[in-house]
């Protein structure tokens, strides 16, 4: 699949990130470091917006706080196809405590997308790459897109090709920009 060229932004570190607990589609604000991250983005995106690229962001307030800051007060249109994993029962949980109270689904899953995707009551795997493929249909032109980890190894993924546990092994760095191009990505840092 073919489509027009996307820089790809995570959202900065936020407090649940830094106490390695489940955002899923729960909201927590950017630490301080966070910031930092959206910062350094917003380098990295000023000869980029000098473009004037179409902007897209996730309606969740981190990927918004991010946008607001790295992609230098320019406008972008939110869409609720950008939202993270919905991770059902584990959203709000630390990574520890779903390992306790469920330890063959923690077991079965120790990849982050994989995890967050086989939560009871959530949003599953088939359901969240056809909403992310649904939206990358929809672009028209280049653009930028400020989301967040588990979306971007997915959307990323899509661009280069990958089967799902290839996915689910990429980075998913903050502070940085991911270029998908030609089946391909490039990162920025």
């Amino acid at each position: 699949m073919q489509f027009p060229k996307i820089w790809l932004l995570r959202h900065g570190q936020t407090e649940w990130n830094a106490e390695r607990r489940i955002q899923g589609q729960l909201e927590s604000p950017l630490t301080p470091q966070g910031v930092e991250q959206a910062r350094r983005q917003a380098t990295l995106m000023a000869p980029v917006m000098a473009q004037k690229p179409a902007c897209y962001a996730s309606p969740l307030g981190r990927a918004q706080q991010t946008a607001d800051i790295a992609l230098g007060g320019a406008p972008f249109v939110t869409d609720p196809r950008l939202a993270e994993a919905y991770a059902g029962a584990f959203q709000g949980m630390t990574l520890a405590e779903v390992a306790a109270e469920y330890p063959q689904i923690h077991r079965a899953n120790p990849r982050n997308l994989d995890l967050f995707c086989e939560a009871p009551g959530g949003e599953g795997y088939g359901s969240f790459h056809a909403r992310i493929l649904d939206f990358m249909q929809s672009l028209a032109g280049p653009s930028v897109v400020v989301a967040h980890g588990l979306l971007g190894q997915v959307m990323r993924g899509i661009v280069c090709g990958l089967p799902r546990d290839r996915m689910a092994a990429l980075p998913n760095g903050q502070g940085c920009v991911y270029v998908l191009e030609n089946g391909a990505e490039t990162v920025l840092e």
